[in-house]
């Protein structure tokens, strides 16, 4: 779970600034492409993404794959309800060792979930960006900065006190939602606490033991709590460095203290 958040984070932010840097263009294309990704990730149920872009993900990588390394297959590759590509294509290759096949598995719970925090990470930024006051950003063109100087050394730079706050929201809610890996085959902190909690599973120990999962859960429980606590923490530290010298509330009750 810790890897993935680890993972998750950074990935889905890249998503999320990609996104609504997208959004902002001033090239209508772009513009649009950017605000249909953030409308429609954010607009189908997480469950509903995860359960069915996997799969569509999975056979647009073994398409490719067929079409570059089997170009003379002649029978079609759609048979009714199944996908059939030659054994060069398919991923991870069947006579792959284990750990190819849960490192595919992990590749692509990563790249789903980056894919879906990284819509709503990409509406934070959006709102933003627009909450950077415009006057700045006339000053800095007034002073001769081009667009791009102007989108890096100002805009950007000043966004990130504003996005905080739902960025963090955000954090909170990914934390909570790597049970859903479960539906993607990665078995996570919560399928551990249920499996080695039940009556003796074969799987892992012949030693008999009684129903301990409410133990496991209350750990589990214990274990969320401290996480959310020391995400709290840090969260609000970062706040304050970002907030010091920016004209905001924030910024102004630093002032205000240390005058």
């Amino acid at each position: 779970m810790l890897l993935l958040l680890a993972i998750t984070a950074p990935s889905a932010l890249l998503f999320g600034f990609i996104g609504a840097s997208a959004a902002r263009s001033h090239f209508w294309p772009i513009s649009w492409l950017g605000k249909g990704y953030v409308a429609i990730v954010r607009g189908v149920p997480d469950i509903a993404f995860f359960l069915f872009f996997v799969i569509a993900l999975d056979q647009a990588f073994e398409w490719v794959r067929h079409k570059i390394k089997c170009p003379d297959w002649d029978e079609p590759i759609r048979q009714g309800n199944d996908f059939v590509v030659c054994q060069a294509a398919k991923l991870p290759l069947g006579d792959s060792p284990q750990w190819v096949h849960e490192t595919y598995g992990f590749f692509l719970a990563v790249l789903t979930f980056s894919i879906v925090f990284g819509a709503f990470a990409a509406n934070v930024l959006f709102g933003a960006m627009r909450a950077v006051p415009h006057a700045q950003l006339e000053t800095a063109e007034a002073y001769g900065m081009s667009r791009r100087q102007t989108y890096w050394r100002i805009l950007v730079p000043q966004m990130w006190v504003y996005a905080l706050p739902g960025l963090s929201n955000l954090w909170m809610v990914l934390t909570k939602a790597t049970p859903l890996l479960f539906l993607l085959g990665v078995e996570d902190i919560v399928y551990w606490a249920r499996e080695l909690g039940a009556t003796a599973n074969p799987r892992f120990t012949d030693y008999p033991h009684g129903d301990w999962r409410m133990w496991y859960f209350m750990a589990l429980l214990v274990f969320y709590l401290g996480l959310t606590r020391i995400s709290e923490v840090l969260l609000e530290r970062l706040m304050q460095k970002l907030s010091h010298g920016q004209a905001t509330t924030g910024g102004e009750a630093q002032r205000k203290a240390a005058a």
